[in-house]
């Protein structure tokens, strides 16, 4: 295995491991989740969308990034998923709210703001890199199918 598809392979699992490690952390206490996305700046209509959806769309995401026929889907599920994180966080980390809630509805309460942004930015780079090594390795698959012998 070459170099790059072991990157592609640990960036796919360390991903699957952060919305697992994040959906169970929802759903095993799901009544502190509720109360905690009720704290958001968010109208509390869109708790049970964010309450029941949030978890459900983290374990698709691990699953398609585990099934490797569906990883590249997973990359970019994954993509969209830290993308919105990443703004959301940024969004509180730099005051947008008239508050700033609580960390605590995270898995990772223990984090800062700051550092939950960071955070963010590094799997939002991983699942980013992720589709860039998937079409790089696509592409050079369909460009030379078979190695090229010389002809003597």
């Amino acid at each position: 295995m070459r170099k790059q598809q072991w990157i592609y392979e640990i960036f796919a699992y360390l991903l699957a491991l952060l919305f697992l490690f994040t959906a169970a952390s929802k759903l095993f206490d799901l009544r502190h989740f509720v109360r905690e996305i009720n704290n958001q700046p968010f109208d509390d209509r869109f708790t049970p969308a964010l309450v029941y959806g949030l978890p459900a769309i983290e374990l698709i995401a691990v699953a398609l990034l585990v099934w490797p026929k569906m990883r590249l889907k997973g990359f970019y599920l994954s993509a969209v998923l830290m993308f919105v994180f990443t703004v959301y966080v940024a969004l509180v980390t730099f005051h947008f709210y008239n508050r700033v809630p609580c960390a605590c509805a995270t898995a990772f309460k223990h984090l800062s703001w700051p550092e939950h942004l960071a955070m963010n930015v590094v799997f939002l780079t991983l699942s980013i890199t992720g589709i860039i090594l998937h079409h790089k390795e696509h592409h050079i698959k369909i460009k030379q199918p078979y190695p090229i012998r010389a002809m003597v």
